[in-house]
């Protein structure tokens, strides 16, 4: 099953999440979420940082935030 990126982006729309937690709530294998998230990145996205092995994915800035928000607003229209 592949993840499609929105989906990755609007569960880390609410928080900062590692690999295997979007893995579990997307109900994906890890393999699928962290290529998502290698695209997300290259374009500039999603950001990451590494505690220790871990590394936790967050949106890339308010920027995105706020398009994502105004694109939502929009939608509910």
């Amino acid at each position: 099953m592949l993840c499609r990126p929105g989906n990755c982006v609007s569960v880390l729309f609410q928080s900062e999440l590692c690999v295997c937690d979007l893995a579990e709530v997307l109900h994906m294998t890890q393999s699928a979420i962290s290529h998502q998230l290698r695209v997300l990145k290259q374009i500039k996205l999603v950001k990451f940082r590494r505690e220790g092995k871990t590394v936790y994915y967050s949106l890339a800035d308010a920027h995105v935030e706020t398009i994502l928000s105004q694109g939502l607003e929009h939608v509910q229209e």
